[in-house]
């Protein structure tokens, strides 16, 4: 009987940084990825996110968490695919850094969110996880452009941003949750990258990339 790897590929991907273990969420890392969320990202009545999916009752975070794990699982293909890669430090969970693209064969273009739980923010791991999945669009699935946004207020996700080299690529407003909220686009290309002095340790790619059509 073929293992769970041999199904689906993209459980087999890891990526190493000094400090971080990133790898895509499995069904036995969900509990791990609710316990790190429920402890807290943000300060009340200042969410980051997009979808506010932070401010639910404790008894339905679970239940979205999981719902959107295999959502993201279930519609991804080569045409449109997002790797949702837990955040492992000094062995325990403790955030999410995702990367998707859409159309990648001809945009080459990826976008990327993120989330680190409360008690392990202002330590620079942020910047690391976001630097390895840039490194791995650019290095190892050829991508020429990396895509991001922040609501104009969020510093901290801005602040990484320019750190790593990204460049303001306009401002929206867009409706979050039930407040509307300018939003700053930042964009990153090999030439702008500010590449760490650490190099990325990457695991299961080629699998990953032919479950992806990524030649």
């Amino acid at each position: 009987m073929p293992d769970l790897t041999a199904i689906w590929p993209l459980f087999d991907l890891t990526l190493t940084t000094p400090r971080l273990v990133l790898r895509p969420i499995a069904d036995p890392d969900i509990p791990d990825a609710v316990a790190a969320a429920a402890g807290g990202i943000h300060e009340a009545g200042r969410n980051p996110f997009s979808t506010p999916w932070t401010e639910i009752s404790a008894d339905e975070l679970g239940h979205n968490m999981a719902r959107w794990y295999w959502r993201c699982r279930a519609e991804c293909t080569p045409e449109s695919w997002t790797l949702l890669l837990g955040i492992w430090h000094e062995g325990t969970f403790v955030g999410c850094q995702d990367v998707g693209a859409k159309d990648f064969a001809r945009l080459k273009t990826v976008s990327t969110g993120s989330w680190l739980t409360q008690s392990v923010q202002g330590r620079g791991l942020g910047k690391e996880m976001r630097a390895a999945v840039a490194l791995y669009a650019f290095d190892w699935l050829g991508a020429e452009v990396a895509e991001s946004e922040a609501a104009s207020w969020n510093e901290s996700s801005l602040g990484v941003s320019r750190s790593l080299g990204y460049e303001q690529n306009g401002i929206t407003r867009k409706a979050w949750g039930d407040k509307v909220q300018t939003v700053q686009h930042v964009r990153l290309t090999p030439g702008t990258f500010k590449r760490p002095d650490w190099t990325l340790e990457v695991q299961g790619h080629e699998r990953a990339a032919k479950f992806l059509d990524i030649s």
